[in-house]
């Protein structure tokens, strides 16, 4: 069981972004992040004004979208101040310091100026959190370790988990938490989200396991990451809502 209600985590935070996700999770009793796994900005737009009320965050994979151009990224942020949700572009870097700022900071996304949150893998070591956090803290920006994925046969280890946590240990006024399927530490001063959760347990054919709300509430995490279960849905302002709904309860119950 968990020991601090969200708000309560406030004071063990010092990064901006930490603080407002944590703010607008409390206001909106939303811990539903989205997966937006769409092919076209016209469809990213349509899911966000279907979901935008129901989400924290929204997580982006940018470089999916076939037409994607820079004229989009207004339209995002619009749209995430008027539904009041965060950004997270699901990036996953795994270079060297030097590349990876340049990743994050420059080229043709800019994922920097407008995404709230990255992530990161932390194979190459801690030099890709430095090269990161020299872009991304002066702008107020959070970043998460990947230290366990949900996919089957994935090879982040116990082990590899708990280096994920050291490094962030060096590094908290920047990395916000982790994705992870468990937590990693009683320390409250970290976010834990976990991606592949669906309200029926189950694996897809390219080796996705899906865990249910509950379970990873009872396994410490503090956001559930949907994808397909709500942008596929023909019904995803009805599928937001249910799984806003069953992550909060979840969370709620997990309190007691």
């Amino acid at each position: 069981m968990r020991t601090h209600r969200f708000k309560d985590r406030l004071p063990f935070f010092s990064n901006p972004t930490a603080r407002r996700l944590l703010e607008l999770m409390e206001q909106k009793k939303s811990n539903l992040a989205v997966a937006a796994d769409v092919t076209t900005s016209s469809q990213l737009i349509a899911l966000i004004e279907a979901i935008g009320p129901e989400i924290c965050l929204l997580k982006t994979h940018i470089d999916i979208l076939e037409d994607f151009t820079p004229a989009l990224i207004p339209q995002l942020l619009k749209l995430s101040q008027q539904h009041h949700f965060l950004i997270f572009e699901d990036r996953k870097f795994a270079d060297i310091g030097n590349t990876v700022s340049y990743q994050y900071g420059q080229g043709i996304y800019k994922i920097a100026q407008w995404a709230d949150i990255t992530n990161a893998h932390v194979l190459p070591g801690p030099g890709i959190i430095t090269g990161l956090k020299q872009v991304g803290l002066k702008l107020g920006r959070g970043l998460l370790l990947l230290a366990e994925m949900s996919s089957e046969g994935a090879l982040t280890d116990r082990t590899y988990a708990e280096n994920a946590l050291k490094m962030a240990q060096q590094h908290r006024d920047f990395t916000i938490g982790f994705i992870a399927q468990h937590k990693l530490t009683d320390d409250p001063g970290f976010l834990y989200l976990t991606p592949g959760v669906h309200i029926h347990s189950q694996q897809d054919s390219l080796g996705q396991q899906y865990n249910t709300p509950e379970s990873v509430m009872r396994a410490g995490t503090d956001i559930i990451i949907v994808g397909r279960a709500v942008y596929n849905s023909p019904h995803p302002q009805q599928a937001a809502t249910h799984y806003r709904e069953a992550g909060w309860n979840a969370y709620v119950a997990s309190l007691s």
